[in-house]
């Protein structure tokens, strides 16, 4: 039977891959905790950190291109 590249064992992460991935955990839980608190803001207060959030200067979709891109 031919071996396919599903077929191998992964390749062992190294500690920055495994750090920059708790770190992903990390953004993951903080915007649920985001999406639970922003039921209990006032309209103006949920525009306020919409509007704060928007402006971060990084975006997901940024650091995908970076890591997809190398």
């Amino acid at each position: 039977m031919e071996e396919t590249l599903y077929d191998e064992e992964p390749m062992p992460l190294s500690g920055e891959a495994i750090r920059l991935m708790n770190y992903v955990d990390d953004v993951t839980v903080t915007l649920r905790r985001v999406l639970a608190l922003a039921q209990t803001l006032t309209p103006e207060e949920r525009k306020r950190v919409s509007e704060y959030l928007k402006n971060a200067q990084t975006s997901v979709e940024t650091v995908i291109s970076s890591l997809q891109s190398k």
